[in-house]
């Protein structure tokens, strides 16, 4: 029920003792402020790094080296290549593969040419599933699809920097670029996801069929690497091997070659950076719980000297009928009031700086690679404000339980 009496005491009380009511609050604050700060610092940085994934997480990146062993009678230093045909030994043999994309790089040293406007741009051969390795933003137009590679097509999908070089304003959907002496009509414009590194370069790139450019440039059957996700819930550590294994045999490389066959597991990486960010997430916690308590501790042994100072008075009460739950419920609704009080304005305090932070970010275009879209998890902040409430409520109960203790005459004679 709410007495308002004992409102009007605890507001006398705080008012007669600001200054040290207000270093005890600043505790409690910090506290607070120190993890919503902390958790949204935290949390931006791991949407800054985890964006910057532009392709999928479970990927698996497989390409071809020199032998270092010899083996059936073959030398070391063998290079060996990759074929047509492993891409569909790998598709039949292996059915944890969801998404195979063999990738063909063009070689050599060229210029696109539209018109009288041509410069140097990355081309690559390229499979429909690519996109499921790596998602591109069709700006126009489309991707490649399973027609082109079945017919050999001749057709471009074009980066944001192609278009702006060779088109300009015009729409180049439908217009014919020259690769290499080779005329290619433009079927789409896309632009990549993730850091601006990896856009940037994605700007600058044309892809066309893998059949088509194997055909067009003279590198018949041949596959420069092999980008691959594995099926849901299969490691991607399970076709790292198996595919491993598989161009081992198919290609006569000794068993215990690690040299012969290069690849790299994005999902490892991204496990291990996930491993960084609970850490920083436990640092954060402890070093903010740290504070918390201590800013309690201190809520507490404040509490402690209101009761000394309040002796008589408390004894006063008691001598009129006060009975112990209402002597207790009295330190209890103090010390309730500073412990939230501060940490209501420690939440609120921070998660403003997370916002204006957030907002400056966005209003400068300043996200980048390593820190984007810093926010708080209000439910994770609003649970912590009440359980300091309920640790605010125990550090008061020791003082509480002293004064409703009190014998009235001793503490009529207290002094």
């Amino acid at each position: 029920m709410f007495d308002l009496d004992k409102w009007g005491e605890i507001y006398a009380t705080v008012k007669k003792h600001k200054l040290r009511t207000a270093l005890t609050a600043f505790g409690v604050f910090w506290g607070i402020f120190m993890l919503v700060v902390l958790l949204g610092a935290g949390n931006g940085f791991e949407n800054g790094v985890v964006g910057s994934f532009d392709i999928a997480k479970n990927t698996v990146f497989v390409w071809s080296q020199r032998t270092s062993i010899p083996y059936k009678g073959l030398k070391a230093g063998r290079f060996i290549p990759f074929t047509n045909d492993d891409v569909i030994a790998i598709r039949q043999s292996i059915p944890e593969v969801a998404i195979l994309a063999p990738r063909n790089n063009m070689q050599g040293n060229f210029t696109v040419n539209r018109n009288n406007k041509n410069a140097s741009f990355s081309v690559y051969g390229e499979y429909p599933d690519y996109t499921g390795v790596k998602p591109v933003i069709m700006i126009d137009g489309r991707f490649i699809n399973t027609l082109d590679i079945k017919d050999r097509r001749k057709v471009a999908v074009i980066g944001t920097r192609v278009q702006k070089v060779l088109f300009g304003d015009d729409n180049p959907v439908g217009e014919y670029i020259s690769i290499k002496g080779v005329f290619f009509k433009v079927v789409g414009i896309f632009k990549g996801r993730g850091s601006a590194e990896d856009n940037q370069e994605d700007a600058q790139t044309i892809f066309i069929p893998s059949t088509t450019l194997q055909q067009a440039y003279n590198q018949y059957n041949r596959v420069d690497f092999f980008a691959m996700v594995p099926q849901d819930g299969i490691p991607a550590e399970v076709i790292e091997k198996k595919v491993k294994t598989l161009l081992a045999q198919r290609h006569n490389i000794h068993p215990d070659d690690v040299r012969a066959l290069g690849s790299a597991n994005v999902e490892e990486e991204f496990n291990r950076i996930q491993g960084l960010f609970i850490g920083i997430k436990g640092f954060s916690w402890v070093v903010s719980i740290g504070t918390i308590i201590a800013g309690i501790i201190g809520v507490g042994n404040i509490m402690l000297i209101v009761v000394k100072e309040r002796t008589k008075e408390i004894g006063i009460r008691k001598a009129l009928g006060a009975t112990p739950w209402s002597i207790i419920s009295l330190i209890l609704q103090e010390s309730i009031v500073i412990t939230g009080v501060a940490g209501y304005v420690g939440l609120v305090t921070g998660t403003g700086l997370i916002a204006l932070i957030n907002f400056l970010l966005k209003k400068n275009n300043a996200e980048g690679e390593f820190f984007a879209n810093p926010e708080v998890n209000l439910t994770i902040a609003v649970t912590a404000l009440l359980l300091l409430v309920i640790c605010g409520a125990l550090a008061g109960l020791i003082p509480a339980t002293k004064a409703a203790n009190i014998d009235p005459v001793v503490a009529l004679r207290d002094e």
